[in-house]
């Protein structure tokens, strides 16, 4: 049985899916204080919790560290950049199949997946390294 939602996990689910984007807890706090549904960001981080436990909010953990929350719509997975932090999509999902198989086999279900690339981009790569003796 599911719990039913808080005030402040409606909120912010309702907020995640009018935008088009993944946006961190900081955002998302300081978005709800600008539209008057202030809550304390404590609030915000243990809602996000709850709502990614039912399987209606899912989380990207970019290199530095720092957590995106979307709801989830499709699975989305990136290209991202370790020296200048972009993050590129990419459309196709090599591993749906997978998905598949794995909930049947291990009797598991899986709300979403996620999956990511880390590397540098075209013009991190070809940008030239400061010397060290300059």
């Amino acid at each position: 049985m599911k719990a039913q939602r808080t005030r402040s996990q409606d909120r912010i689910l309702n907020l995640l899916k009018t935008m088009n984007r993944a946006v961190s807890a900081q955002d998302i706090y300081v978005e709800l204080r600008s539209r008057d549904q202030s809550m304390g960001l404590a609030t915000v981080y243990r809602s996000l919790e709850a709502l990614k436990l039912e399987g209606v909010v899912q989380v990207r953990t970019l290199a530095s560290g720092e957590s995106l929350y979307s709801s989830v719509q499709q699975d989305k997975h990136h290209l991202t950049c370790l020296q200048c932090g972009d993050s590129i999509p990419i459309n196709e999902c090599p591993v749906h199949n997978l998905e598949t198989q794995l909930q049947q086999s291990h009797s598991f279900k899986i709300f979403y997946h996620t999956l990511e690339f880390f590397g540098l981009c075209d013009r991190c790569s070809i940008a030239p390294v400061a010397s060290e003796n300059s």
